[in-house]
């Protein structure tokens, strides 16, 4: 009888540890909520995934500043597609390791709104950006951008 108990035990050990997520299913995954975020909230301006897609405490930061919560993030893609109503960014690279994702994209759009202080110019731009995720739990907890703002700026008619 303790040969049997022993053995079940074994089984039911080796089964839990068989039934979380591998490593490559969480990237899989960490990447699959970053291409939301890209598709859906920047490119689309769906506000509302921001609750299904970035933590509670999300810290975000911009070349304008840190944003903080959910609210937070919400308000700055709102603000960033009234400047740019027509604002896409599309993936051109994507890399993921343990909680992080980085992608590379190219982002476009039409400056028809106030953008950082300054007043819309109609400029059509395209710039180059890198963002880099943290993400618990399939949500994004923290972010990192690096727009090419010079390229920005020159593109928008704005003096260095």
């Amino acid at each position: 009888m303790r040969r049997l108990d022993l053995l079940l035990l074994i089984a039911m050990i080796m089964t839990l540890m068989g039934c979380g997520p591998s490593d490559d299913e969480i990237k899989a995954k960490n990447i699959d909520v970053v291409h939301v975020v890209f598709s859906e909230v920047w490119s689309r301006g769906n506000v509302d995934l921001i609750d299904e897609l970035y933590g509670a405490n999300f810290v975000g930061h911009f070349p304008a500043g840190t944003v903080h919560g959910q609210e937070g993030i919400r308000g700055r893609v709102i603000a960033h597609r009234v400047a740019f109503p027509d604002w896409t960014e599309e993936i051109e690279d994507t890399i993921a390791e343990q909680d992080r994702v980085v992608a590379r994209f190219t982002s476009r759009g039409t400056n028809l709104g106030n953008f950082l202080d300054k007043l819309p110019t109609g400029n059509r731009i395209e710039i180059s950006e890198v963002a880099i995720f943290k993400l618990k739990d399939g949500k994004i907890v923290e972010q990192w951008v690096y727009p090419d703002m010079l390229s920005m700026q020159r593109q928008l008619g704005q003096k260095e």
